[in-house]
């Protein structure tokens, strides 16, 4: 789990560039009016809801952006589809997308613009199963909270399902397979612990090391990829190490 492990300090140290260019209340919001027509309005009996609003109030979202977007689920007039979408950026870098969508035709031709604009290749579904594991990711906070004995705390997370733990100097990473993920978030709020976000991530098993030039063309294209507002999630197997996280923040 060593590359999942490197995926997840990669996702936060790349977190303050994602931040400035991604629409993160709006893709929120979504997430939320999609838990609540999956499953109800309400948090206690909508495991998805919970998880959406944690994750909406850990980025202090307004609490009544948060009561408009279950009232939006609520109404039967709101209809977004969840779709996704797998192709290759150049120099053989996978991109995994997630999409929620009210136009699935206008989501297509958007990202085929995309794809050709920066000479990618859109593929057929299923075409990156191989590349890509579907997992839970929870990211717990260290402080305020006390928590118990390292050891202890992860044979606790072990036995509600976790397939490892790593302690960083702010918070706590786990990861579960996707299957046990209701198990461990109720584990996980039981502990009132923390959580920092939440969710199911598509983690790469292999990556792809690029040197800058092209690497800052696949980031541009990622980047346009993010930007657009059917877009929830981009996921990819670019490999940013220390030395060119480095030239990037120069």
């Amino acid at each position: 789990m060593a590359g999942h492990n490197k995926w997840s300090q990669i996702k936060r140290k790349k977190g303050a560039l994602d931040a400035k260019r991604s629409k993160i209340f709006t893709r929120l919001i979504k997430e939320i009016t999609v838990a609540v027509k999956e499953g109800g309005p309400d948090p206690e009996g909508n495991p998805r809801l919970r998880m959406a609003i944690q994750n909406s109030k850990s980025v202090n979202m307004p609490k009544d952006n948060i009561e408009r977007a279950i009232k939006k689920g609520e109404n039967t007039d709101s209809n977004y589809s969840e779709v996704t979408y797998e192709g290759y950026a150049t120099n053989g870098v996978a991109v995994f997308i997630e999409c929620a969508t009210d136009n699935i035709n206008r989501t297509v031709q958007n990202l085929r613009t995309i794809f050709n604009k920066y000479d990618g290749s859109l593929g057929t579904n299923g075409s990156l199963e191989f590349i890509f594991d579907r997992k839970g990711v929870f990211v717990i906070k260290l402080s305020p909270v006390q928590l118990p004995d390292e050891d202890e705390f992860i044979l606790e997370m072990i036995d509600a399902g976790a397939e490892e733990v790593e302690f960083e100097e702010e918070c706590i990473t786990i990861y579960c397979a996707m299957e046990d993920f209701g198990q461990l978030q109720k584990k996980v709020e039981s502990m009132h612990l923390e959580v920092e976000n939440a969710e199911l991530q598509r983690l790469p098993k292999t990556t792809v090391t690029l040197e800058l030039e092209p690497l800052q063309k696949v980031l541009r294209f990622i980047d346009t990829l993010e930007d657009d507002d059917d877009v929830q999630k981009v996921y990819h197997n670019l490999d940013l190490n220390e030395e060119l996280l480095a030239k990037l923040e120069s």
